[in-house]
Parts: structure tokens; C-alpha cells; sequence
């Protein structure tokens, strides 16, 4: 344990400083092959879009200091704040262009690209039907970019947060083409700069003097630990290596509430834990075989007596608390009490010709994150029930994440954070051939109900018209929902300025730190 801590702990720097537990190994320093909430957080500190977070999470102009808007939402004038890269080079709306325009190429092969469909022919790039300079995205000068959108989009400034829409540095590029984003190439146009970068351990990024708010930036130095193990994350944090840990264990949800209240900063998060399900593999073609295990799978058992944090067990897919939209829907068995729930889907098992004597086997994907590999031991008796016979196997969360993208799996445990607040966000998950649909769920009738919403101005009609494409993909069991998410964030009482929110970010531009005991 000695030696654990050691290594995970280098001397403390000079100034104010943060070390933040942050979950999994990030895989790139570029926004275009980013995939993860603990990768979005250190890109965060380091990059900015025309629009950031504020303290709560809030979308703020940021690269740009003001929009406007069209009077029919679909167009969209940008003016690009005067302010730098840490090199000094001047922020161009050109940097944006660029950007979106290499996201968009399918060359480029980014899992977020379709964050950007919104843009005028953004879909159409990205399916290789049209060239990167027919996206609706235009520098008209140095400081002005206009954006044409296939349809209104409210929900603008809060994607534009995202790093899928981050600027590139074309100078930069254009020196080092994809090593652009090597640490001894790095510019940025954040709040921080990234001095090293220690793989499997931690990311150290350092305060970015040129950046145009930076004499209200406290912390100088802040560092990203890779804590794939929450359970020795909490130890660290106990032993004041950590000042912050995302996530928690939620085995030791009791231990926390008895010792350390005020450190744990839980409210309700734009998340949901589902489980996909592989239907290029031949049994899950079958949706009995899908309806069978979403029955058999107990959710109140997984939140109330596994997991005990406070979440919500999921009988859809959007979490409560997304703007504008009914949420309504709901798995048709949501009144049945478990035990008719398992003869339901024992019946449906037996129709299929698996019984006590044919049992059907198959391979359960998940991450080593210890709660997940505890849920999972659950989740395999569970199945037990309706004569399946589960096999466990868990790898880091990158290539757990990997395998997913790819379809090398059976039935996966996975999770979706909004990457901004819209039931869109959720649903674009099932869109057929999306980067992230991982089960490849494919229904015509699905994706032209979520095309005709994207093309509603009318706010209750578009809602309207989304649920009725979530119900569509609940009636074909689509994914098996879990429970929706909370934040799991242990914050030490001398860090200051953090607001717990539904977005579950917590930048640390705006957060202080007053009396961390001595080393």
C-alpha cells in the first residue's frame, strides 16, 4: 500500500495546487478521439469552445463573447473573443472551421462527429457523400463565424460546451498534422497548459497565463490521477493525497455517511446505466430474448440494496430533469411485481427452447470498476432464474470501451452522460449506424420519427414526437435501461467553489483551495 500511494503521489507543487481522482486512463489530448467524462474533464481545463461552463455548469460565451440568432433559429453569427493560444497566437474562427470540418471526416473516424449533425450538411460529410468545405461553417473574418443548422437548435450553446465543437489550432497542425496534440506540441486556449503527462498515472496541466481570465484563476497546478479502482481511491483520499475522487465506491456508501458527510457531493446527474445488447450476434436478433433478461434483471434489488447511494431505478431511457420534453415513457411491465416479471420471461425463454436442460450461455462485458464487477455477480444470478448461464468478463475502462465500439460482446454494461440537455442526446444513441450504438439497434420507423422531431421548431411538438420514438424503442427492448445516475464526487472541506450539478462537471478554473492541513 506504501508503495501504491508513493507511486501515485508525487511532491506537492509550488502554489495552490488540486490533485483530482479521476477514474479511468485518458486516451488522447485531442478533443477528436476523446470518449470518456474523466477525458472530458481534463480537455476541459485545457480547451475552450465558443461557449464554456460557468460554475454550475452553465454554458457561458467563451472563445466567442456574443450570437446571435436568426429570427427562424438557423443561423447563427459567432464574434470571436480577442484572446490567444498559450503560444501567443491569436484564436481564429478559422481554428473552428478547421476543427469541425477534420471531426466531420470520416477519415478522421471521431466517435463524437454526429454531435455535430446539427450543422448544415454535417451528416452528409460524415457519410462521405459530400467534401469537409460544404459544411455550413464559415469565417467570414478572423473574429466572425456563421453557422447554418439543418434545424432550430436551443440547445446550441450547451453542445457547443462539448469537445466534439473545441477549435484546433491550425497553426500547430499545420506544423505537426496529428501530433498537433503530443504534450512538447500542445497549445491551448483554456485556463490551464499541460506540462506532463505520466501514462497510467497522472496528467499535470499548469496555469495558462495568457489565458484572458486568468487572474481569476486560483489553483496553478492541477493533476489528473488515473484511479480505476475506486476502493484505493477512497484510501488515498482518506490520506489527503487526493483532494477530490470521481467516482466513489459505492460499497462504502455507509462508511462515508457515517464519517465524512459533508465530503460527499451526490445530486441527480443527466445519466443513465443501461446494458446493450448485441443483435448482430444471432440470439439477440429475437427481441423475447431481450424483453426475458430486461425482465429478469431487478432494478430495485441493483439500486436499494447493491449499490445504496440514492439512484433511481430506469424503466426508460431519458433521466428526469431533461428540458423540454414530457418523459412519459416506459417499459410495458413497469406495473408487474418481480415474481411475475421472472414466469413472464421464463415462458418467454422456454418459447425460444431453452429450459433447466438447454440453457443459453453468454458473456457479460464490464469495466474493473469494483461496483460494476459487484452488480455484476447480481446481475449473473439474476439470469440464473430464467436458465442462463452468464460469464463475467471485465478489462479496463478504455478497452471496455473499445469493445463495445467495435461489437465485441454479447450483452455489455454501459453508461451515457448528456453531453448537453436534450432527450436527443439519449436517442441519437439508437440511431442506426451511430458511433455509439453499440447493440446496433436499427429501426426505419425510430430514426425518421427522430428526424422529423429535429426538423420541429414547435418545442412540445418536438417532445412530443421523441417519446414517441422512445416508447417505439422500449416496445423493442432497444437496450435494457438500469437505473439513472447520480454525481459520485468525494470533495475534501479545503476545496472551495465547487457547486454540485447535473452535468457533473466541475472545472477547476473556478475552484479554490483555503486551509489544506500541512503536509
Amino acid at each position: 500500500m506504501a508503495l501504491a500511494l508513493a507511486t501515485c503521489s508525487p511532491p506537492p507543487p509550488e502554489g495552490p495546487y488540486l490533485n483530482r481522482g479521476n477514474g479511468g486512463e485518458i486516451r488522447s489530448l485531442d478533443p477528436h478521439y476523446i470518449q470518456g467524462q474523466w477525458e472530458a474533464n481534463v480537455l476541459g481545463d485545457l480547451q475552450m469552445g465558443l461557449a464554456t461552463e460557468d460554475a454550475r455548469s452553465r454554458p457561458i460565451p467563451g472563445a466567442a463573447e456574443s450570437w446571435s440568432v436568426s429570427p427562424d433559429g438557423k443561423t447563427w453569427t459567432f464574434h470571436i473573443r480577442k484572446h490567444v493560444w498559450s503560444d501567443g497566437v491569436p484564436v481564429t474562427a478559422q481554428d473552428f472551421v478547421f476543427a469541425w470540418r477534420r471531426i466531420l471526416d470520416p477519415k478522421t473516424a471521431a466517435p463524437y462527429a454526429y454531435n455535430m449533425w446539427v450543422i448544415k450538411n454535417a451528416r452528409a460529410i460524415s457519410a462521405g457523400t459530400l467534401p469537409t468545405t460544404a459544411l455550413g461553417a464559415h469565417a467570414v473574418d478572423d473574429r466572425t463565424l456563421v453557422v447554418q443548422l439543418e434545424h432550430p437548435a436551443n440547445y446550441l450553446p450547451e453542445l457547443l460546451t462539448h469537445e466534439a465543437a473545441y477549435p484546433i489550432p491550425l497553426h500547430t497542425y499545420r506544423k505537426y498534422g496529428n501530433a498537433w496534440s503530443r504534450v512538447k506540441n500542445y497549445v491551448s486556449n483554456g485556463p490551464y497548459v499541460v506540462k506532463d503527462w505520466i501514462p497510467n498515472d497522472h496528467v499535470t496541466l499548469v496555469k495558462n497565463p495568457l489565458f484572458y481570465d486568468a487572474r481569476h484563476v486560483q489553483i496553478r497546478t492541477v493533476r489528473y490521477f488515473n484511479t480505476p479502482d475506486a476502493q484505493s481511491a477512497l484510501t488515498q483520499f482518506r490520506g489527503h493525497q487526493l483532494d477530490t475522487q470521481d467516482p466513489y465506491p459505492a460499497a462504502a456508501i455507509g462508511w462515508l455517511r457515517a464519517n465524512i458527510p459533508n465530503d460527499i457531493k451526490s445530486v441527480p446527474y443527466l445519466g443513465v446505466d443501461y446494458i446493450a445488447m448485441n443483435m448482430r450476434r444471432g440470439p439477440f436478433k429475437d427481441a423475447r430474448l431481450r424483453e426475458a433478461l430486461s425482465l429478469a434483471y431487478d432494478r430495485e434489488a441493483i439500486v436499494y440494496k447493491i449499490r445504496r447511494i440514492g439512484e433511481t431505478p430506469a424503466y426508460n431511457m431519458i433521466p428526469p430533469g431533461v428540458a423540454n420534453y414530457p418523459n412519459m415513457a416506459a417499459l410495458d411491465f413497469k406495473p408487474l411485481p418481480y415474481p411475475a416479471r421472472i414466469a413472464k420471461a421464463r415462458a418467454l425463454m422456454r418459447q425460444m427452447g431453452y429450459g433447466p436442460q438447454h440453457r443459453l450461455h453468454l458473456v457479460y462485458a464490464t469495466s474493473t470498476n469494483p461496483d460494476q464487477r459487484r452488480s455484476a455477480a447480481v446481475i449473473q444470478q439474476m439470469f440464473r432464474a430464467i436458465y442462463v448461464d452468464m460469464t463475467i468478463s471485465s478489462v479496463e475502462i478504455a478497452q471496455h470501451l473499445a469493445r463495445m465500439q467495435s461489437h465485441d460482446f454479447d450483452i455489455a454494461n454501459a453508461s451515457w452522460i448528456a453531453d448537453f440537455n436534450d432527450a436527443s442526446n439519449f436517442l441519437d444513441l439508437l440511431r442506426t449506424g451511430g458511433d455509439n450504438n453499440y447493440g446496433s439497434y436499427s429501426n426505419p420507423k425510430f430514426d425518421a420519427l427522430m428526424d422529423k422531431a429535429q426538423q420541429t421548431a414547435d418545442l412540445a411538438e418536438r417532445g412530443r414526437l421523441m417519446e414517441e420514438a422512445e416508447q417505439l424503442a422500449l416496445n423493442d427492448y432497444a437496450w435494457l435501461p438500469c437505473y439513472f445516475l447520480l454525481t459520485m464526487d468525494i470533495v475534501q472541506p479545503w476545496v472551495k467553489g465547487w457547486v454540485p450539478n447535473i452535468r457533473g462537471f466541475n472545472r477547476t478554473r473556478w475552484l479554490r483551495v483555503e486551509g489544506r492541513p500541512r503536509e
